[in-house]
């Protein structure tokens, strides 16, 4: 095989493939790149047997043929050499000599034919959304996975396809992240569980045009998103996800609208007195005209007041500060209403068409004086 790229292509295709090299694996195989030139384009391909990323990389192909390369001292060669085009070849005993005007690597490559490559998928009954819409619609619910092993479930997405409507859902326990978006056409039902690395690592190749579009398609076990020259196969977690219409409520005793900019600067400013891993709330006190928030910790405490509209009865109530500012993040409205019961059950922030909801558990709390 021999094949020649510009280093800017090979760094571009290299940063997206690397996405699927496992950190830790007790097969060297996969961690591999896999370099495949024998049907006329470049594809890399790495696999860690639940996530899987091709892509194709512009260059010109002098002689066909596939090798697998070691990842990680691929990527470190080629992001130290010159600007310049890049000569990948190898021979029938493997060997890699890795060129770049007069910089040239040799190294041991591993044959193309160990490599796995990715499930074949058949693209029907698929599912077409813009690049920026799927991006956002991951990253507004993302950060609500489980990164405890524990359940599985909660380490996944709900990944839902209703008519006209995708819908996202992710939970660990504290918290629920729900965030729905009409898509341009109707489709048949669909509803998976994609792992949330899969979901994270996407996230991070899509682009942010409204214009290029991303399409899905499902099997019994797998998911794949095909997008610009990049196809990302994942395994599906199998199993029923949880029942979350019954966790959600529209009963409440309290509604607060309050400015989402002021309420997350001020929930951030009293994480400043929170070490890393202390777990103090922050606790809120809801009155007529005004919220006031209180924190206090080891290193000092804090109050401060915002103007808010409310409905209801006044209530004091303790959250976790991360929780509150993680779902505030990923919200866009101005203005935000919060619907709350008693000190005990969670909070809701949700807009009145339902785009989004996040559900927040409180914590117990002694006061702050």
């Amino acid at each position: 095989m021999k094949v020649v790229c510009s280093k800017s292509n090979l760094i571009s295709g290299l940063q997206i493939v690397s996405k699927a090299v496992p950190s830790k694996t007790t097969m060297s195989i996969l961690e591999c790149i896999l370099v495949d030139a024998t049907e006329g384009v470049i594809k890399f391909i790495a696999n860690d047997m639940e996530l899987g990323i091709q892509t194709i990389v512009e260059g010109n192909i002098e002689e066909r043929g596939y090798i697998a390369i070691d990842a990680k001292i691929f990527v470190d060669i080629v992001r130290k050499l010159p600007d310049n085009a890049v000569t990948i070849e190898s021979d029938s005993s493997n060997k890699v000599i890795i060129s770049c005007e007069k910089a040239k690597f040799n190294l041991i490559g591993r044959k193309g034919d160990d490599f796995t490559y990715l499930p074949s998928i058949e693209k029907v009954d698929g599912v077409s959304v813009s690049q920026f819409t799927l991006r956002n619609i991951i990253q507004q619910t993302i950060f609500s996975i489980s990164e405890n092993d524990a359940n599985k479930m909660m380490a996944g997405e709900l990944f839902e396809v209703d008519g006209d409507i995708l819908k996202l859902v992710s939970l660990d326990g504290h918290r629920i992240s729900i965030r729905k978006v009409k898509l341009s056409e109707e489709y048949s039902y669909k509803k998976v569980i994609v792992p949330g690395k899969a979901l994270s690592e996407i996230s991070k190749i899509l682009g942010d045009s409204t214009e290029k579009i991303v399409h899905i398609y499902f099997t019994d076990k797998h998911i794949l998103f095909e997008f610009d020259n990049t196809v990302v196969v994942s395994r599906l977690i199998e199993g029923e996800y949880f029942s979350i219409d019954q966790m959600l409520s529209s009963d409440y005793e309290t509604k607060m609208s309050i400015n989402r900019k002021e309420l997350l600067d001020c929930i951030d400013r009293a994480t400043l007195l929170v070490k890393e891993g202390d777990k103090k709330p922050v606790i809120i006190s809801i009155t007529d005209t005004n919220m006031e928030l209180k924190i206090k910790s080891t290193i000092g405490s804090m109050d401060e007041v915002i103007d808010i509209d409310k409905q209801g009865k006044d209530l004091m109530i303790g959250f976790n500060p991360k929780f509150l500012i993680d779902a505030l993040r990923a919200i866009e409205d101005e203005v935000v209403d919060i619907y709350l019961v008693n000190p005990k059950a969670p909070c809701f922030i949700r807009d009145k068409e339902s785009t989004y909801t996040y559900l927040v558990l409180p914590v117990n709390f002694t006061t702050v004086d």
